[in-house]
């Protein structure tokens, strides 16, 4: 008589989300369920291309989400107004009910809230059990936190306190979790949290729109020996990033990025600002315009311009998607510390990735070749 086996449970990982109940982590969290279920193609997500089969990466099935936020809409709530908005397909937030709402109770509060005395390594130690008492709930082989919360202005000279990017931050390392900021808030770039890391890390704000062309037409003039004279661009955005951003702190950190990306591919900072709108009536869509004043042969003076309209959260979704299974696999093949082959990802990239985004998807792919070579 064969005595009968059972099937191994498939090892989960954890995704914990800061700003857990936004628009970006709900399109992940319903995203991530769709596609897993066959409902939705995987448009936009680079790790479920042929180039990374056999890397390892977990399945999307096989993550389980929770987080931290200071806001209480439950995530099906969210869904559906995200429907309303176009951003989800309008019958998505009920077909995928029961995982959002599973993602939902895995939500504890965030911080530090007003009124709120407890000092920085409190919250940290708070935040950290928080990840810890997740990971042993669902019994999780490992955990990735990613920063999709609002922008947050950066730190002025002399703050004694972290900001909060950077306590969630300190409270992924503390927990043993692999960390990304999807934002361009503070997070690892505080004096405070150099490293070295225990664990994978990556880069700072998601290169979804604007920037990602700027990524792909600065290294063009470069390339062409065409002299950039200026580079100006304006933002229109509504719901909670066009809120957030109306603050010029918070609006200076976003830009910063964005002027980064030119400087790195073009040698210099051309002339020309990025102005940022908030247009509440947009919620959850935006366009960006850019207007490239250059200089050709014979001093023959040009200018291209670009339009760029979509959907912040459906743009973002799959990059998310695509770190959490990177970092995931990162972490398991023992890499610590910053990734610079995730530089594709993001606006600012960790030291010694490549500027344009021609290089970072090389060095993407060299990663995937990697990890690959771990797996067999």
């Amino acid at each position: 008589m064969t005595t009968p086996t059972s099937t191994p449970a498939v090892p989960r990982t954890g995704i914990w989300l800061i700003g857990a109940r936004g628009s970006v982590a709900t399109t992940v969290v319903a995203g991530c369920a769709a596609v897993a279920g066959g409902l939705q193609p995987a448009i936009g997500m680079v790790t479920l291309t042929p180039h990374f089969a056999g890397s390892g990466l977990p399945d999307l099935g096989s993550l389980v989400f929770g987080g931290h936020d200071v806001v209480s809409c439950p995530l099906p709530k969210r869904a559906e107004q995200l429907a309303a908005r176009g951003v989800l397909p309008y019958d998505l937030p009920q077909v995928v009910r029961n995982e959002l709402a599973a993602a939902d109770a895995e939500i504890r509060a965030g911080g530090p809230v007003m009124d709120d005395l407890s000092q920085d390594d409190e919250l940290i130690s708070r935040f950290a059990d928080d990840i810890a008492s997740f990971r042993t709930r669902n019994n999780l082989v490992r955990c990735v936190v990613v920063n999709v919360a609002s922008t947050e202005p950066a730190p002025r000279e002399g703050d004694e306190r972290l900001p909060a990017s950077s306590l969630y931050a300190a409270a992924a390392l503390r927990a043993g979790a692999a960390y990304a900021n999807f934002t361009p808030s503070t997070g690892l770039h505080h004096p405070a949290l150099t490293g070295p890391y225990d664990v994978p890390v990556a880069g700072r704000d998601g290169k979804t729109g604007q920037t990602l062309l700027r990524s792909v037409l600065g290294p063009m003039f470069a390339q062409r020996a065409l002299t950039v004279r200026s580079w100006s661009g304006t933002n229109l955005l509504g719901g909670g990033d066009g809120a957030a951003l109306a603050d010029p702190d918070a609006a200076a950190a976003k830009n910063a990025g964005k002027a980064r990306v030119l400087a790195d591919t073009l040698g210099a900072t051309p002339e020309g600002v990025v102005h940022i709108d908030d247009v509440p009536s947009m919620g959850d869509w935006k366009t960006a315009w850019d207007h490239i004043a250059f200089e050709g042969f014979l001093g023959a003076r040009m200018v291209l311009q670009t339009t760029w309209q979509g959907c912040d959260s459906a743009l973002a979704a799959p990059l998310v998607l695509d770190l959490v299974r990177l970092l995931a696999r990162a972490h398991e093949v023992g890499l610590t510390g910053p990734l610079p082959e995730l530089g594709f990802y993001f606006k600012d990239p960790d030291p010694r990735a490549p500027a344009s985004l021609s290089e970072q998807y090389v060095a993407l792919l060299g990663l995937a070749e990697q990890l690959r070579a771990e797996h067999t």
